[in-house]
């Protein structure tokens, strides 16, 4: 091996080793939702995840609002469970 081969295969590798490196601090930058960022405006939104907790692999509860309403979830082995809404208005 000649040393302009060698030198051809080292620039190579330090180039694809700096694409490596500048696709790491941009994803690290941006992130997976970074698209979502340059989206056309913030909306309101009616509903959002206000907390969850996970209690083990297999269940967590979490915390939804809901047109200024909280509900609490439990998510877990390919089920939902939701405690019925208590009635605020009598019958």
């Amino acid at each position: 091996m000649d040393m302009i081969t060698f030198a051809r295969a080292t620039f190579a590798l330090l180039f694809t080793l700096g694409l490596i490196g500048i696709a790491a601090v941009l994803l690290r930058r941006y992130g997976p939702g970074g698209v979502l960022r340059f989206s056309s405006g913030s909306r309101d939104r009616r509903m959002k995840v206000v907390d969850t907790l996970i209690l083990d692999p297999a269940r967590r509860l979490v915390l939804i609002e809901c047109d200024g309403e909280s509900r609490l979830l439990m998510l877990g082995e390919g089920r939902e469970l939701a405690p019925p809404a208590k009635r605020t208005d009598p019958l």
